[in-house]
């Protein structure tokens, strides 16, 4: 393998690694979510312009 090779290989593998430290951890799903209120309108019904 040419030292270019090396040189490229070992500069992608840091990158690689620096990228994978700077990504954030995953969100942490054991607390249960509410499922969504879907009984009330997301504008009131006064505030509806014809």
């Amino acid at each position: 393998m040419s030292r270019i090779k090396k040189v490229l290989a070992t500069t992608a593998l840091m990158l690689g690694i620096a990228a994978a430290a700077a990504s954030p951890a995953p969100a942490d799903n054991s607390m249960p979510v509410a499922p969504p209120d879907n009984s009330m309108p997301v504008a009131p019904p006064d505030a509806v312009t014809p």
